[in-house]
C-alpha cells in the first residue's frame, strides 16, 4: 500500500533523503497506521489518510528518538514516553480514525430486536 510518495515526503521535509530513509519512514507509518485502524486501512487509503501519513513520518525523520524538552544547563532531556516505536498523537489519531469512519469518543450501539426493545416513554409536565 502506498501512503504517499517519496517526492512528497522530500518536499515536506525540505530537506535531502535518501530512498532508505524514505522507505523506512512508509513503512513505520504504515505499521503504526494499521495498528490503529486495521483493516479499515484500504488500498487506496481514504481521504485523510495521507495527511496523517506525513505528518507521522515527518516526524519519524526530524524526532526519531521522540524528544519532548531539552534543556543545556544541566543536561536534562524527556521523551514523550516510555515506549519504542512510532506511536500516534491524540491528533493524528483522531484525524486518521475519522478518515477511515470511526467515530471517537463515546458511543452506543443497541443490539437488541426492536420487538423487545423497551418502550420510550415520554415524560412532559401538565
Amino acid at each position: 500500500m502506498t501512503l504517499f510518495t517519496a517526492t512528497e515526503l522530500r518536499t515536506l521535509a525540505a530537506r535531502p533523503l535518501t530512498d532508505d530513509q524514505c522507505d523506512l519512514a512508509h513503512d513505520l507509518t504504515e505499521d503504526a497506521l494499521y495498528g490503529e485502524v486495521g483493516d479499515r486501512l484500504t488500498d487506496p487509503p481514504p481521504r485523510g489518510v495521507k495527511t496523517v501519513a506525513l505528518m507521522v513520518a515527518a516526524r519519524i525523520l526530524t524526532n526519531p528518538g521522540g524528544l519532548r524538552s531539552e534543556q543545556a544547563g544541566g543536561m536534562l532531556q524527556s521523551y514523550a514516553d516510555s515506549e519504542t516505536g512510532v506511536v500516534l498523537s491524540d491528533d493524528e489519531r483522531r484525524r486518521l480514525r475519522r478518515a477511515v469512519g470511526l467515530t471517537s469518543g463515546a458511543g452506543m450501539l443497541d443490539i437488541a430486536p426492536p420487538d423487545v426493545a423497551p418502550a420510550v416513554l415520554v415524560w412532559r409536565p401538565v
